[in-house]
């Protein structure tokens, strides 16, 4: 028994990095192709390295995309906060003072994640069209937030159903009303699940395409999946500069998935185990 246990663990070992390698293959073609030169792309067989390496695709991504990474970043921001600040007390509502008919409007939300975004973007330019939102940022973010506030309220229900119930009794004894029980106790004790929320709100955002190319592709502030999709036409496929935008625009994503990992796996379990 004490000689097949390490065996069997290197054998594992080995099949994930395998795995991992091959899921990761991408981003390094990603990576590789950034740094390629033009008269390169078609080399048979293809370069496994940048072979003498160019800046050629940063270049372009300093000089003509920063303004699609600023539209991004504010459309991400208003997002979160506005799917934060409908999510969370939506959350706590359903969680803690059970309305009736709430576990239909569960099952409703739910539902609601797998309508087609394409579908909802049809439904939005004619209202948007109406309302003169159309091609603006708040346009945008309240389309976004359509997709995470289903989304975040289930993730808030299942969180905030853990809370123990004498810990929101001890707030009203002490002459908390609801509000200030739910901004004052609720609220700090859900911060994992508020972390969750926001960071795959604000992903969900930042690699949006159907709604930012239908709601604003003829608009002044256009998001980074826009900016990459102006690359490619049929005689304009600059590829070093699409991949080299597609490095840059994937740092915050990465950056925000390393910092918020703790966070994230304990805020998506919440609920999962009854005590």
């Amino acid at each position: 028994m004490t000689t097949t246990a390490p065996s069997r663990s290197w054998w594992k070992t080995g099949v994930g990095l395998v795995l991992t390698g091959l899921m990761l293959f991408p981003v390094y073609w990603m990576i590789n192709v950034s740094f390629t030169r033009d008269r390169d792309m078609r080399a048979d067989p293809p370069h496994l390295f940048p072979v003498d390496g160019t800046w050629e695709g940063y270049r372009a991504v300093l000089d003509q995309q920063l303004p699609y990474l600023g539209t991004s970043f504010l459309v991400g921001l208003g997002t979160v906060a506005l799917t934060v600040a409908l999510a969370a007390p939506a959350g706590y509502a359903l969680a803690k003072l059970r309305p009736p008919g709430g576990p239909a409007l569960s099952f409703g939300l739910l539902i609601a994640q797998m309508v087609p975004g394409i579908i909802m973007a049809m439904g939005f330019y004619a209202g948007y069209l109406e309302l003169g939102i159309l091609n603006t940022l708040p346009g945008l973010i309240l389309a976004d937030s359509t997709l995470a506030v289903p989304f975040g309220v289930l993730i808030f229900t299942a969180f905030m159903a853990g809370i123990p119930d004498e810990l929101l009794q001890a707030a009203v004894v002490d002459g908390a009303g609801r509000l200030r029980t739910f901004w004052s106790v609720v609220l700090p004790v859900s911060r994992n699940a508020i972390v969750t929320v926001s960071l795959f709100a604000f992903l969900w955002a930042w690699s949006d395409f159907v709604f930012a190319s239908t709601l604003a592709g003829g608009g002044e502030h256009q998001p980074i999946t826009l900016g990459i999709y102006h690359y490619i036409g049929n005689n304009n496929q600059q590829w070093n500069a699409i991949m080299a935008t597609a490095v840059v625009a994937s740092v915050p994503a990465t950056v925000l998935l390393v910092l918020a990992q703790r966070y994230v796996s304990t805020g998506i379990t919440a609920g999962a185990v009854k005590d």
